[in-house]
Order: structure tokens, then sequence, then C-alpha cells
């Protein structure tokens, strides 16, 4: 079974316990997800089917965004209230100075992952080594902040929601801890749900409890094609035997292919034949081919 399923994902649950469940209701065995998701994180998590994982490094769409949760005056070491406190105080931050200060990390920023992370570490999960007490010194990494709009405020519990856009690869509880830092007073990340991911809103996602309960032939109903990982991409339809040359791995002559418009650079191509996606191709002009990326199976 191939394509997308893109679940709402419970607040308890890490990612892998929601890949473990869909695994054993599918009998799937290639599956995967894009994008991590904090076991208290609600939301947006699509779940690649078969071969449709194969895809997931040629996606274009990797923009996230975010409904968070801030909790001022409080720092803890995973940078999220589920954490173990590391100081806590009294905070007095009013709405133009919390909306002066994200302002400030709208763009391009510099942020340091998370102790807890899946991140890696010569081999090692960083998330691991937090477990054990252990800190280790980790670069800082640039990402994106497209934008930071503020849902609420409330003054006198000193709590905000914003609704962030930003790159994949965005650690809100980093953002969070970053603007506390930056007011004076600390904060940590209070509740996260994820709206968008790779394309996909909430109103595309089915909640997992929901797909559980359903039979393996009305799951089917639920899952999208592979070639929605690409929407942005130009299109090009090859003939039936060009089709089982291209899904053997040959490459195609240009001159041989109807684009519909000349290929002048090159350009990944979502690659059909009729009605059916086969895979993704890329031109190269040097060699005036049409070059195999992916395909399905």
């Amino acid at each position: 079974m191939n394509g997308i399923l893109v679940v709402d994902k419970p607040k308890n649950f890490t990612s892998f316990d929601v890949i473990a469940k869909l695994r054993k209701k599918l009998s799937q065995k290639k599956i995967g997800h894009m994008g991590t998701l904090d076991p208290m994180a609600t939301g947006v998590l699509p779940i690649l089917l078969g071969d449709s994982a194969k895809f997931q490094i040629f996606s274009s769409n990797n923009t996230k965004s975010y409904d968070a949760k801030i909790c001022f005056g409080i720092k803890t070491d995973t940078l999220d209230i589920t954490g173990t406190v590391i100081s806590q105080k009294k905070s007095d931050v009013s709405f133009l100075q919390f909306e002066s200060v994200i302002n400030g990390f709208i763009g391009e920023i510099y942020q340091t992952p998370p102790m807890f992370s899946a991140i890696k570490k010569n081999g090692i999960k960083l998330c691991n080594l937090a477990r054990k007490g252990i800190n280790i010194d980790r670069e800082k990494r640039k990402v994106f902040i497209d934008s930071i709009k503020i849902i609420d405020f409330d003054e006198n519990r000193q709590e905000a929601k914003i609704s962030v856009l930003c790159s994949k690869g965005t650690y809100i509880r980093s953002l969070c801890d970053d603007i506390g830092n930056k007011l004076g007073c600390g904060a940590a990340l209070g509740e996260l749900r994820r709206t968008l991911s790779n394309g996909f809103k909430i109103k595309d996602s089915t909640k997992l409890a929901t797909i559980l309960e359903l039979n393996e032939e009305n799951i089917k109903d639920y899952i999208l094609p592979t070639e929605m990982l690409f929407e942005d991409l130009p299109t090009v339809n090859i003939t039936a035997a060009q089709a089982l040359r291209f899904k053997n791995g040959g490459n195609l002559a240009i001159p041989r292919v109807r684009f519909a418009s000349y290929a002048i650079d090159n350009k990944t191509y979502k690659i059909y034949c009729g009605k059916n996606f086969i895979g993704l191709g890329k031109t190269d002009i040097n060699t005036a081919e049409l070059k195999v990326l992916k395909c399905l199976r």
C-alpha cells in the first residue's frame, strides 16, 4: 500500500507510537513519518506508506506552522512544562513588551537545539545523554521564522498563545526559551499543536483513534496519493513504453519526451503515464536526458 495518511497526533504519543499502531493496524512493513512531534504535542503528522516513504527527501514544501502556549517566569531542563523546573520567579511581562521581543525573532535566526531532542552527536541521541544528566555543547542551527502572530495574551496568568510559521528544523521549545531569556524572566512551552506540515493542514488530518476504529478497506479512503508531496513541481506525461524503461532505471532522451514546454534548464518533474504517477525525474541539459530520481513500484 502506497500513499500518505495525514494523522492528527494525540497527546502523550510519540511519533514512533503512531507508526507502531498503524504498522500493526495495516500490516504495513514500510512506513515512516514526516517530522517528529514531541509526546506533549498534537496535530499534523503525515505518515508515508510503502514506497511513498522513499520520496520524503524530495518533498519541496517543508514549511511548518504551530500554535503554541508560552508560560512566563519558568525555566525547565526540557524547555517545556513537562520537564524539571530549573528556576521560577514572578514575571510581569506586558503585551507591548512581548510584541516587541517576538518581532525580533522573525526572519533568519540561529537556534541551539535542546538537549532533549532526537538529534545525534557522535551517533548518540542528545535525549539519551540528557536523561543521564549529561549536557554537551551543541552547534547553533540556522532556521527561518516567516511570522509570529499573537493569538492571545493573558497578563494576569502571564501566558501567551502564538501562531508560528517557520522552516523545517525549527524548535518551538527553543523559541519559547529564547523569548523568555530576551524578556529576562524565562519562559517554557506550555502547549503545542502543529497546524501545517509539508503542505498538509489540520483539515486534511484524521484523528488516530478514528483511523484505528476503521477496517483496512475504509482506511484506504483516507490515503492520499504520493504526488501530493510535490504539488508545486511541473509535470510531464510519458508513453507506456517509456514508463517501463523509466521504472527500470532507464533515463529518457529529452527530445523523445513530450514536455508541456521544452525544458531549458535542470528541473525536477513529476512523471505520469496517463493518469498514473510514476515517480520523479530531473532533466540534465548537458546529457539531454530526463534522469530517474525515484519511482513507485
